[in-house]
């Protein structure tokens, strides 16, 4: 049984705060994008320059009506309120970056990001029980606080990272989000998972949808760290709420792989000297554009391919009977 929503809100009025949404979505970016900061086109990135010009930091715009959407139409608790404070945070750290004339260095939107992971983990803790459920499994583990608490800091970390990697390509990133996120709210409806969280799932995709309708290939606007870091932090908070946290793992794994070789490579070679993947672009999706010479359009679908078949796939196991 799909629950629309819990708190005494109709199927209607659900149905109605995602019209809203996305119809507020593509409202005020078709109002509100000239004010964006413009993108300088990346360096190094396969076709980078090609961005040079549009705007971007657009993650402000669709986050923020998210917020609302939120606001006015789900029910709300103390735990879903200091969740959205965090999805906000992340998002106005990334819009001050993407609107800075000297782009952040990596330790300090890194540093940001441990912060805004430290408060999630602890307000996660104190709202939830540190038993986790290995879904395909049906096994229940409970974990000590602090070591919970700390996997619960990796995994949001991670998630903000590689999301915001793996943001290079018109619609890549964000279709990707909303392939993982469905994932998680079908697991949660054949968990039986009660609450308000499944709900903010669909407004969070229903503002992504409204942003894609000007990012898809060749893209008017850009969603910037402002999109991507909220989107990242957000999945995790998803991961964690279905209690089966590891499922991120293969809901996300085109994120993972895409954003986080990088990051993996980057970090290996930084502080150990040790290179890995010496004939590997990464992200990978500029390796495949460079190398493979997949268009734009081939790389976003394909990668969504891949996403959609594990998708499909952890699903299936995880039905009933």
């Amino acid at each position: 049984m799909i629950h629309y929503l819990t708190g005494g809100s109709t199927p209607l009025i659900a149905a109605i705060g995602l019209l809203t949404a996305f119809a507020g979505t593509c409202f005020f970016l078709t109002k509100l994008s000239a004010y964006l900061p413009k993108d300088a086109g990346r360096e190094f990135a396969h076709d980078g320059k090609l961005s040079a010009g549009k705007p971007r930091g657009a993650g402000i715009i669709f986050i923020l009506v998210f917020t609302a959407a939120a606001l006015l139409f789900a029910p709300l608790d103390k735990e879903i309120c200091i969740y959205l404070i965090l999805v906000a945070a992340e998002m106005l750290t990334g819009y001050m970056d993407d609107a800075s004339d000297h782009p952040w260095g990596e330790y300090k939107k890194g540093l940001l990001d441990l912060i805004v992971a430290v408060v999630l983990a602890v307000t996660f803790l104190n709202y939830n029980s540190s038993t986790i459920v290995i879904a395909a499994m049906g096994i229940s583990i409970t974990i000590p606080p602090v070591l919970f608490g700390i996997l619960t800091v990796i995994l949001v970390w991670t998630s903000i990272n590689v999301t915001n990697c793996s943001d290079g390509v018109d619609g890549l990133s964000g279709t990707l989000a909303i392939i993982t996120l469905m994932t998680i709210y079908v697991i949660d409806n054949i968990q039986g998972q009660m609450g308000n969280f499944p709900y903010l799932i669909l407004l969070f995709v229903i503002c992504i949808l409204g942003y894609l309708w000007y990012n898809a290939t060749p893209s008017r606007l850009m969603m910037g760290d402002a999109g991507s870091r909220a989107m990242g932090i957000f999945i995790s908070i998803a991961a964690l709420k279905t209690g089966s946290p590891l499922l991120y793992i293969p809901a996300a794994i085109v994120l993972i792989l895409d954003g986080g070789l990088g990051l993996l490579k980057v970090a290996l070679l930084r502080f150990l000297k040790i290179h890995i993947l010496k004939n590997t672009r990464t992200p990978l999706h500029d390796h495949v554009r460079k190398v493979k010479g997949w268009s734009n359009t081939q790389t976003v679908f394909r990668f969504a391919i891949i996403q959609i078949v594990v998708s499909v796939a952890v699903i299936y196991m995880l039905l009933p009977g």
